[in-house]
């Protein structure tokens, strides 16, 4: 049997890493010959993580059926655009997720487990706990790295009841101090100064069917909302480029401050009523401030779908 590729979604952030990593160790574990791959590079703040816990990337891939996959697992997405370029030649055998199902559709029934938790980690962490098998402390450091990341330390409306227990338990394990290295990992992932205008907008960066439109929908964190916005005209052309060249008629980025839980919403495309629609809100030299908004899942992409297919 060859091996089962698990794997995250493109332009992989720390919680698609973590997942797809402490998943494929778990698989192993249960008898499974599995191997975690990504479908990006990983970003500066979850190469801390790797790095922290002494922890190899994994290897970057491109097509399931070069490698000679027959079957793969997806964590943390479910939506094809957002996979691996040939999922739909693939059997698809499972999904650890906790974002909306859309645009999914399998020839053959799988395990699906779908939960709208904090992050995928979040899940995979409690599978190893109903599998009672132990979880090591690099896989611990990278599943509380996932939860982290894409809770922004429990700050988040996505931080569901359970997360902060887990993040207790995960953190203990890591050997860790929970707010001093999620403060540093967070940190890590604010560097926006190094990268051309392009890198930034798809640092993480989805793309969403809504209503036969193509949305780009990305998302930077930062200390200093201003210091991006000094950039505007360069990442406006990187964007106007990443509209023509993959044909989105819509590209959303939110810069969010991670210290004071705001963003500012930068908008390009054919729709920018349907952006101001979704957010109430006017935008200005294409962008607006969107106040206590942190969370692409809850507080951007449920509002765009709403307006865009109202």
């Amino acid at each position: 049997m060859s091996t089962i590729l698990v794997f995250g979604h493109q332009n992989p952030d720390s919680d698609a890493i973590g997942s797809s990593y402490g998943y494929a160790y778990l698989k192993r574990q249960l008898g499974f010959e599995a191997e975690a791959v990504a479908l990006g590079a990983p970003n500066e703040e979850t190469a801390y993580a790797l790095d922290y816990f002494g922890v190899e990337a994994p290897r970057v891939v491109t097509s399931a059926k070069a490698e000679g996959a027959q079957q793969v697992i997806l964590t943390d997405h479910n939506e094809f655009q957002q996979s691996i370029a040939d999922i739909a030649d693939v059997e698809v055998a499972e999904v650890i997720d906790h974002h909306r199902v859309a645009n999914f559709e399998t020839a053959n029934p799988l395990y699906m487990r779908v939960e709208p938790v904090g992050s995928a980690s979040s899940i995979v962490y409690r599978m190893f706990k109903e599998n009672q098998v132990d979880v090591p402390k690099a896989v611990a450091g990278l599943l509380l790295s996932g939860l982290i990341s894409d809770t922004l330390l429990l700050k988040s409306p996505t931080t569901h009841v359970s997360d902060p227990q887990v993040a207790r338990e995960l953190a203990a394990i890591a050997e860790v101090d929970l707010e001093t290295y999620g403060l540093a990992l967070l940190k890590a992932g604010t560097n926006l100064a190094s990268k051309s205008a392009a890198e930034l907008i798809d640092i993480d960066a989805k793309t969403f069917e809504l209503a036969g439109n193509k949305v780009r929908v990305a998302q930077v964190n930062t200390v200093d909302i201003a210091e991006v916005l000094e950039r505007q005209a360069e990442i406006e052309a990187a964007i106007e480029a990443a509209n023509a060249e993959n044909g989105y008629s819509d590209f959303v980025l939110m810069i969010t401050d991670i210290v004071n839980s705001n963003s500012e919403i930068l908008a390009l495309g054919a729709n920018p009523d349907k952006v101001e629609a979704a957010f109430d809100f006017a935008l200005e030299n294409n962008h607006a401030f969107l106040p206590g908004a942190v969370s692409r899942k809850k507080q951007v992409v449920p509002q765009l779908t709403a307006s865009f297919e109202g």
